[in-house]
């Protein structure tokens, strides 16, 4: 099992006041109404920063979450360097809400890409796929796990893992990411602005390390849904700024959701 690494820290520790906090966030976020997604882009950061955004992709999920048995979790890696893209060994991860199992079986689907390896080690200190979980624990009754975290990897080998692990309408693709980092208010709004718009013209060459941590991950995602004739649509778009931070060194957020055009 994969222990919690910033349970206390970025959301609450607390099983109650968790699960209260997840809920409050995702029924204050606004309807969005439109095609069921088949993948989300959400931010990472501690709640009180990043949360109404992040609620605001998976409350577009609606009643239709229900119906997702499996979770496709893709995010980059902050703590540890390596090529390539890591999966774990573990069988589940853990947050106060309890245990989420690990789909086993994308061992044996992406066993011979070779860009793909397994390491506890760097899943172990890794907020930006823990942040999501409670999310999704809240949302989804039953609920199977693919962790992935992106190192040094161009993004046609993420797409092509994605590929491997898309699925039906069982499986969700869940994108983990900030934006922009640490500039003021307005020069935040103005390089977010254009890397939404990068995102949803589906332009995956045009993100770069500084537009978004998850970068890589985002721009596997769009090759993959261009190839699938999928659009990304914005649902929220702010920074820490907006939030309870301080507006000199703000850190930017987005949630995107990924379907069929209207």
């Amino acid at each position: 099992m994969r222990p919690p690494a910033v349970a206390g820290r970025f959301y609450a520790g607390e099983p109650r006041r968790l699960e209260a906090e997840v809920a409050g966030l995702l029924a204050n976020a606004p309807a969005s109404p439109g095609p069921v997604p088949k993948a989300l882009i959400a931010p990472h950061a501690g709640y009180i920063y990043s949360g109404a955004v992040a609620a605001s992709a998976f409350a577009s999920l609606g009643n239709r979450a229900t119906k997702i048995e499996r979770v496709v979790l893709i995010g980059p890696a902050h703590y540890e360097r390596f090529a390539g893209m890591a999966i774990p060994t573990v069988e589940a991860f853990d947050t106060p809400l309890g245990r989420v199992p690990v789909d086993r079986d994308m061992h044996r689907v992406l066993a011979d890409l070779p860009y793909v390896s397994r390491s506890d080690a760097a899943h172990a200190p890794e907020h930006a796929l823990e942040v999501e979980l409670p999310f999704l624990q809240v949302l989804l009754p039953t609920l199977a796990l693919v962790p992935l975290l992106v190192g040094e990897a161009p993004a046609r080998h993420v797409a092509h893992a994605l590929h491997r692990l898309w699925g039906g309408p069982e499986t969700i693709v869940v994108v983990s990411s900030d934006l922009s980092h640490y500039h003021d208010y307005d020069t935040a709004r103005r390089l977010d602005a254009a890397t939404a718009a990068a995102i949803e013209c589906g332009d995956a060459g045009e993100l770069g390390p500084n537009d978004a941590c998850g970068h890589l991950a985002i721009a596997g995602l769009l090759i993959e849904a261009e190839a699938r004739g999928l659009i990304a649509r914005r649902l929220a778009l702010a920074n820490s700024g907006d939030s309870c931070g301080p507006r000199d060194r703000v850190v930017g957020y987005g949630a995107w959701a990924v379907a069929q055009p209207q």
